[in-house]
């Protein structure tokens, strides 16, 4: 049932591009400093097990929108959202909610080898996802020359944003929060592209992290282009994310300002994460953990809700941020979302609902873009800590997460091993059933 108008939260999705969790203070990464974002994680609920189930922007911010599979919204990078596709937004604005969108979108398909940019694509307003409000761009790779773009017909505009591109962001997200006067609550996105490559930031940030201190996680491997590589994107890739954290301080500063620090949720989270030379690979597509595992908070200083919680291992996936935002909120996800509401955790209801016992993970168009796989995958990560990835027709990788978190022992093609992987095989089989996928799957003999 959906609570009465009044009664209702307003929500925030503050999210970047490409942070993997383990890049995080709270996480355990000594390379860098997020005391905003750790201050959210301490206040709220934060899953130490979340991931993209599918590690590439488009497919992954289609189920994102959406609450669908990849395979039902976005299958690949720079494919288009389905003509009619509603969207959460949608589902918000029924039940009386003002919608906003500032940032990144790349969900209108504009193909980047056409030889233009898509900094430049103006998407049309039947295809910005039912937001009341939107100020975005569908793709852009340049943050220091990056152009917005938003309304329709005479109220139509784009220009380029002054400065770089987060801090541009917030300072319009901001003003929005500022200048809203209604008093009905609101669900508002922003969506910045950073720590995305190119790892670049403002001096102040970058300043602060240099190639020749990074401390590399273990499964890096020592290769000396792996390593000089991983470094030098590694310096950028922390200063970007100080940045973000410091623009999530500012957020929350203008909350307590406005006074709506008490009644807003703020669900932090990304839309994959970057290999950074993790098993001497880099970017996304992988299944490796370092790509699939990203952020996810529900914070915010609401003091009706608990919040002095352990960190919990919940397999939130990109189809259930959706309808767990919706949850958040009490408003009833509807049932075109497939994805699966976690908001009773943060409730604190008395009597949590049975949540899958797995996460589905699928590349279902490769990008073939250099360092990345460059085959579709699919896959499924457990409760109980096992991951397994199959190739078309053939078994490919098995991990047993719980006593090898760098994933450095590939037991899929061990047969002392073969009654696990006949169960995960199985389980894996489920999810294609079950959500109607396509996908050649090699029958494993007894």
């Amino acid at each position: 049932m959906t609570e009465p108008n009044s009664e209702r939260p307003n929500i925030i999705w503050f999210f970047g591009d490409q942070l993997r969790y383990q890049a995080l203070g709270f996480a355990g990464d000594p390379n860098v400093h997020t005391p905003n974002i750790d201050r959210l994680a301490a206040e709220g609920i934060t899953s130490t097990a979340a991931v993209a189930g599918a590690p590439l922007c488009s497919p992954f911010r289609g189920s994102l929108i959406t609450g669908r599979y990849p395979h039902h919204a976005i299958p690949g990078h720079q494919y288009p959202l389905p003509d009619g596709q509603p969207t959460i937004a949608q589902a918000f604005r029924e039940a009386g909610y003002k919608t906003a969108y500032f940032g990144k979108w790349h969900l209108d398909g504009f193909k980047e080898e056409s030889g233009k940019r898509a900094a430049m694509h103006i998407v049309p307003p039947q295809r910005r996802g039912g937001f009341d409000t939107w100020v975005g761009y569908e793709n852009n790779n340049s943050q220091w020359d990056s152009w917005v773009h938003g309304g329709e017909g005479a109220d139509a505009f784009h220009f380029r944003l002054s400065g770089y591109e987060p801090d541009a962001l917030t300072d319009l997200f901001i003003q929005y929060l500022r200048e809203d006067k209604t008093e009905r609550p609101f669900f508002a996105v922003l969506s910045v592209q950073t720590p995305h490559n190119p790892y670049v930031a403002p001096p102040e940030w970058m300043e602060r992290h240099t190639p020749g201190e990074i401390i590399y996680r273990a499964n890096v491997p020592q290769i000396d282009w792996v390593r000089q590589r991983a470094g030098r994107d590694l310096a950028g890739y922390y200063a970007m994310i100080e940045n973000l954290d410091w623009n999530l301080g500012r957020v929350r500063s203008a909350l307590d300002e406005l006074k709506l620090a008490h009644k807003t949720h703020i669900v932090f989270f990304s839309d994959h994460g970057d290999m950074h030379g993790s098993h001497g690979q880099f970017f996304k597509v992988s299944p490796w953990e370092e790509a699939i595992r990203v952020p996810f908070i529900m914070g915010g200083h609401l003091p009706q809700y608990g919040h002095d919680q352990d960190f919990l291992p919940l397999l939130i996936n990109h189809v259930d941020i959706a309808p767990t935002s919706l949850g958040l909120c009490g408003v009833t996800p509807p049932e075109w979302m497939e994805g699966t509401d976690y908001s009773a955790y943060r409730l604190l209801k008395p009597e949590v609902p049975s949540y899958p016992d797995s996460a589905y993970l699928q590349i279902p168009i490769p990008t073939l873009h250099p360092d990345s796989v460059d085959r579709a995958w699919r896959g499924v990560v457990t409760r109980d800590g096992w991951k397994y990835v199959v190739l078309e027709g053939q078994p490919w990788l098995m991990f047993d997460l719980k006593t090898d978190p760098y994933e450095w022992v590939n037991l899929a093609h061990n047969t002392g091993f073969a009654r696990q992987r006949r169960l995960l095989h199985d389980r894996l089989r489920q999810w294609i059933d079950d959500t109607k996928d396509t996908f050649t799957l090699l029958r494993l003999d007894d």
